[in-house]
């Protein structure tokens, strides 16, 4: 949110949910992706947790499927990059600042061009909906991975994330 806000002194920003003054109904997800799909040319994709291998909905279900830019915070670039389309999204750690990342959606929103070329990759594939589970059960299964073993999944978990209070922003 501390990003968020500081962006939004430089461009205009929709917030829903609890943080936000926008509400969309969980229950009407549909609506709320078309609404998406319809109004918007980027998507925060900031997520709540800066974790190793994490990412959630926000950037391939809720920004791409939709046709919109997802903005990435909290995947570490080498990670998006191995697991997203190439040139599909826009990493807040590329620019210096806020008003800078402002200034180059200014950019792309006044440039159809350079907007397009955030999407050339559906020229090659398509987004499937893969459920986070299935992923995880289809990788536990792939013989050409490596065996992992975590005792305490807690402890791996926390000693692979960084809390809030060091992401500097």
């Amino acid at each position: 949110m501390t990003y968020a806000r500081q962006l939004a002194k430089y461009i205009n920003i929709d917030i829903y949910g609890a943080c936000g003054t926008k509400s969309c109904i969980k229950s009407d997800s549909k609506k709320c992706l078309a609404m998406i799909k319809q109004n918007y040319k980027f998507y925060l994709a900031f997520e709540n947790s800066k974790c190793l291998g994490y990412y959630t909905e926000k950037f391939s279900q809720n920004a791409l499927r939709n046709n919109a830019i997802p903005i990435v915070l909290g995947v570490s670039r080498a990670e998006i990059k191995a697991a997203a389309p190439p040139g599909s999204y826009i990493h807040v750690e590329d620019f210096d600042s806020p008003k800078q990342l402002a200034d180059y959606l200014h950019r792309i929103d006044k440039d159809d061009n350079l907007f397009n070329q955030y999407f050339r990759w559906k020229r090659y594939g398509k987004m499937t909906n893969t459920k986070t589970w299935c992923r995880l059960c289809s990788m536990l299964h792939e013989k050409s991975l490596p065996s992992v073993t975590q005792k305490d999944i807690d402890t791996w978990r926390s000693k692979s994330c960084i809390g809030a209070r060091k992401w500097g922003y």
